[in-house]
């Protein structure tokens, strides 16, 4: 059964972005995304599950996102992902109009043309909110998150925030907890090396963290 893992960068408050914008620049930090959601051993691919916002806030020369299956989310079924006159773009991508749309395309072999190695949900946070929703009881839900920590400054001014996975699940009976990982597990789980610690870019602090339940 599917499993879905969110790729996030959030502040100490879950702070996630400013007025339709990342509000922080960290190039090592995108180089570790485009590293971790695009590897996949040989045959197979990863899916990256996005919102119609975040599809279009992805730089028209860098869409659909490389060597993944792109799946975006739109309410309007009518949506145009790529303008009629495009070239051919160099990954596949797929409108769903739902989270649970979504749940059966992934769910379903025969719906991708190469076999999906891992599933990621990169945004925004109503898609985060949506898909941590997920009962861990359906068949297909959220057991992971991996979580750019932004330490300081506090980014005070960010009007789009991340669910609070931790304060929501205390309060969710029946259901297992999350776990912080050790930094061992991280890096197996990504199959490269991740910086430990606390690592520093453009006067931004932050660490790479892994959550699991």
């Amino acid at each position: 059964m599917p499993r879905l893992t969110i790729v996030v960068a959030a502040t100490r408050n879950n702070g996630i972005g400013r007025a339709a914008t990342l509000p922080w620049r960290l190039p090592k930090e995108m180089s570790f995304f485009r590293q971790i959601t695009s590897a996949a051993p040989e045959g197979s691919m990863n899916a990256v599950v996005m919102g119609r916002a975040t599809w279009e806030s992805i730089p028209k020369k860098f869409r659909p996102l490389p060597k993944r299956l792109n799946i975006v989310i739109s309410r309007n079924t009518q949506y145009e992902l790529m303008p009629s006159d495009a070239e051919t773009p160099q990954a596949s991508v797929y409108l769903q109009s739902s989270v649970e749309s979504v749940a059966e395309r992934l769910a379903q072999p025969q719906n991708v043309e190469k076999p999906l190695y891992r599933s990621f949900v990169v945004g925004g946070a109503h898609i985060y909110g949506a898909t941590l929703a997920l009962p861990p009881s359906s068949e297909t839900f959220v057991d992971r998150i991996l979580l750019t920590r932004v330490l300081s400054p506090a980014f005070e001014d960010c009007d789009v925030f991340f669910p609070d996975f931790l304060a929501e699940n205390s309060t969710e009976v029946g259901q297992s907890g999350w776990r912080r990982a050790s930094h061992k597990e991280l890096k197996e789980w990504a199959g490269f090396d991740v910086p430990e610690g606390v690592q520093e870019e453009n006067g931004v602090q932050y660490e790479f963290q892994m959550w699991v339940r």
